[in-house]
């Protein structure tokens, strides 16, 4: 696709009439979350059978008439855990998922690294640096158009402000998974490991590399709830 017709396609997508889920998310997002949702058979067997489990138990929270928590976890809560927990926030409100609480965190604190935030920026996300000058910001990351802002920095998983019980415990990356076979206060625990973007850093094909995790992520959160409500 080259850029008339990029820009041709965006603009025709912004022109159409917006249907009630596109109207809970921001409008730089709707043409990124207009084609992860038509993306779904990209997504292989095995990732769609896990995601698939986090719907059911999503499904049987909402039933149960509780609040469903979901927490991504990487090793440094920098970049997959990040883009994992703010994609699935905005599928469940694309999708009017009830209650819905998505957090993530790490095996350890660093900063959520900004590539990651210029990734999201890239994708249509508004987001500030709310305490700028600290080695770990606070971001606020703004997604749909009534919902409160996502208060993405770096902590440990079972860090302030995280759940402590009754939670799923999502890992986004091999190292976590491996250092973490037991995370405590999770009511169930699912490997969703990603490649991690750091390897492209500092090199040419970083922004592709970020870009291309992003919407992977999305495409899988986006899928994890339509199957709430398939």
């Amino acid at each position: 696709m080259n850029k008339v017709t990029l820009i041709l396609f965006v603009s025709t997508l912004l022109a159409a009439p917006l249907s009630a889920k596109d109207s809970d998310v921001l409008p730089p997002l709707r043409p990124v979350v207009s084609q992860v949702t038509q993306e779904f058979s990209q997504i292989p067997a095995e990732r769609q059978k896990a995601l698939k489990k986090v719907a059911l138990f999503i499904r049987s929270k909402i039933q149960a008439k509780e609040d469903p928590q979901l927490t991504f976890i990487c090793t440094h809560n920098s970049r997959r855990s990040h883009l994992s927990q703010i994609w699935a926030q905005t599928a469940a409100v694309y999708y009017d998922v009830p209650g819905i609480r998505t957090f993530s965190g790490g095996t350890e604190a660093t900063a959520c690294n900004e590539r990651t935030v210029a990734a999201l920026k890239r994708a249509g996300f508004d987001i500030t640096n709310s305490t700028p000058g600290l080695k770990n910001p606070v971001y606020l990351v703004r997604y749909g158009t009534a919902a409160d802002p996502i208060h993405a920095f770096s902590k440990i998983y079972s860090g302030e402000g995280n759940p402590k019980s009754n939670f799923v415990a999502l890992m986004t990356c091999d190292t976590a998974d491996k250092n973490c076979p037991v995370v405590e206060g999770s009511v169930l625990r699912v490997p969703i490991p990603y490649v991690d973007p750091k390897l492209s850093d500092g090199t040419e094909q970083e922004v592709a590399t970020y870009d291309e995790r992003s919407r992977q992520i999305a495409r899988e959160m986006f899928f994890l709830m339509k199957q709430v409500n398939p």
